[in-house]
């Protein structure tokens, strides 16, 4: 089963994201939520490699962490998509292990 992971902290702070890229497996799911969020925005310094993850990786942003942030979905980087949290909890079910990048 692929793994669910986890990044909550702003890439211009830590090197969860960068981390967390460097070890998910094609087929495994990422969501970005708390300042993670800042990661998928189009023009970050992420931007260009979340969008070419796209194709191994499915990349998520948690909805009311992006909106409590002031950001627009429509800036996220192609391919990023966003969920609320009955999909977060979906996207857990169906993922073993949960790994957090915090």
């Amino acid at each position: 089963m692929a793994t669910l992971h986890l990044v909550g902290h702003a890439p211009g702070t830590s090197r969860a994201l960068e981390q967390c890229l460097a070890r998910a497996a094609e087929g495994d799911a990422v969501l970005l939520m708390a300042d993670g969020v800042y990661g998928a925005v189009a023009g970050s310094a992420w931007a260009e490699q979340l969008e070419a993850e796209g194709e191994r990786l499915a990349v998520y942003v948690l909805a009311p962490d992006l909106a409590a942030r002031g950001l627009d979905p429509s800036r996220l980087v192609a391919g990023v998509g966003t969920v609320d949290y009955r999909t977060f909890v979906s996207l857990a079910v169906a993922h073993h292990p949960i790994q957090s990048w915090f």
